[in-house]
């Protein structure tokens, strides 16, 4: 339609006035005056459908997208919980209704059967194995096919979907595509596509509702144990443990509010669950809001792990690192695990690359720190490395040697013993990376030969100790001909 504008969408009075999806507006306002015309904003009709998703959450996890405007929920072992499948249509529809949004809906044995009925034959309920004799009436616009196909099928004098299924799948497939024969099958309950839910499915998970909403503190509290409590239980039976848990407040408005909290192993003490979520809820920057109640509160393990039975200890050490994992746990849930950090060694000798900051939580199997001095030798690395070397300027040295005296952030310090020097290079198999790399950019020959002749970085360490008592380690850049400070000794 290039740059004019078109209906986006429409409602129930301007369907029955001949308006239709797609058609130029200017069309649409010669037919009907006056046209109430607003803006489309596909944008916040998309996420608007992402929270209606949310919120169905409450009556299965197993929720899809259809947009713009669809949703798909597989309600399969959870229609019983709600009465049966006729109470939950009922119940789905009202509560939406309710919130000012005109639902339709049916309930099929697969997805674009439903689809179809809920378009053209709202609250229908199709037994097992009639999806075919369901949508036979239908007109061939509940296929939802390109205009080509259904231009094709009418003038084939074709109007119902089951005129459509008597012909030979052959013949569609020849005439329409091999798609449109798929597409086809699953209308008519032959076949079935996979839904792709718009949140992963938790591990386990205890729920509770309500037949009038929460909202004092108390309660939520006294539930939220509770919910812990019957996780706990599963866990237990099931030797597993949780290592990422979801508290879900669904509140009778359609808010729905997560609160996730990590923990560095498998959990399965409901008493920590709960301390643990309570911190979580006391760090919120906006706090839990309430409104006019919850009428739904659901715990999730979301990631749930194998837990191998313990054999009871009395050791000291091992209380104390089950005292420490559990600190970690409460800061992460307090600052957020990227603030709540520890070091794990990698295979380099490299000083900034020595080792590298992750999550405490995250688990990365046992850490083998090696001893790089032998018993009562002084450390031979800094306490404190600096971020970044930072230049010194060197005011007398020994010739051709370490510096005697140098000016530091604009303090002077006198050497008085030094050692070294510590000899610490580019690691060869990276540097030939880079060269094998690095052509591919758009060097020239000549550039090609200068990187390949330059020699490769090397550093000259130094431990040196000032008249002060301070221990520095230093370096000189034999390329740049010039002295850094790396780091601090204790």
């Amino acid at each position: 339609m290039g740059s004019a504008l078109v209906v986006h969408a429409l409602d129930g009075r301007g369907a029955r006035l001949g308006l239709y999806v797609g058609q130029p507006l200017a069309n649409a306002r010669a037919m009907v005056q006056p046209l109430t015309v607003i803006a489309s904003d596909e944008k916040a009709d998309g996420a608007l459908l992402e929270n209606i998703t949310d919120w169905c959450d409450r009556f299965t996890p197993l929720v899809s997208l259809d947009p713009p405007y669809g949703l798909y929920l597989d309600i399969t072992g959870a229609a019983h919980l709600f009465g049966g499948e006729a109470a939950m249509l009922r119940e789905v529809t009202q509560k939406m209704t309710a919130q000012g949004f005109t639902v339709r809906a049916a309930i099929a044995g697969t997805s674009l059967c439903a689809r179809a009925l809920a378009r053209f034959a709202h609250g229908t309920i199709v037994p097992p194995g009639k999806e075919a004799s369901a949508v036979a009436p239908l007109p061939l616009a509940a296929l939802d096919c390109d205009d080509k196909n259904l231009r094709a099928l009418r003038h084939a004098g074709l109007k119902t979907i089951g005129a459509v299924a008597d012909r030979l799948h052959s013949e569609l497939s020849e005439r329409l595509g091999a798609g449109f024969v798929t597409r086809l099958k699953i209308i008519l309950g032959a076949e079935e596509k996979p839904l792709t839910p718009r949140r992963a499915l938790p591990d386990l998970m205890a729920e509770r509702r309500f037949p009038e909403p929460v909202v004092t503190q108390d309660a939520i509290t006294a539930t939220l144990q509770a919910l812990a409590e019957s996780l706990s239980e599963i866990l237990e039976r099931q030797g597993r443990g949780a290592r990422l848990l979801e508290a879900v407040f669904f509140r009778a408005d359609g808010k729905v509010d997560r609160i996730a909290v990590k923990t560095g192993e498998g959990l399965r003490d409901a008493a920590v669950m709960l301390r643990l979520l309570r911190q979580r809820l006391d760090a919120l920057a906006d706090p839990l809001d309430a409104g006019f109640g919850f009428d739904l509160i659901r715990l999730e393990a979301v990631l749930a792990e194998d837990i191998n039975p313990a054999t009871i200890s009395f050791d000291a050490n091992e209380n104390a690192r089950q005292q420490i994992g559990f600190l970690i746990d409460r800061l992460s849930v307090r600052f957020g695990d990227h603030r709540v950090q520890r070091f794990v060694a990698q295979d380099t000798h490299i000083p900034e690359a020595a080792g590298v900051a992750v999550p405490a939580q995250d688990d990365f199997g046992p850490q083998n720190w090696a001893l790089k001095r032998l018993p009562g030798d002084p450390p031979r690395r800094p306490l404190r490395l600096l971020e970044r070397p930072e230049p010194i300027s060197v005011l007398a040295s020994i010739p051709h040697g370490p510096p005697k005296r140098f000016r530091w952030r604009q303090c002077v310090q006198n050497v008085v013993h030094i050692e070294g020097p510590e000899r610490i290079a580019l690691e060869w198999w990276k540097e030939i990376s880079w060269n094998r790399l690095v052509p591919t950019l758009g060097e020239t020959e000549k550039q090609k030969k200068e990187r390949a002749e330059k020699p490769r970085p090397v550093r000259n360490y130094f431990r040196a100790e000032t008249e002060s008592g301070m221990r520095f380690w230093l370096f000189r850049d034999e390329h740049q001909t010039g002295w850094y400070m790396h780091g601090l000794f204790a």
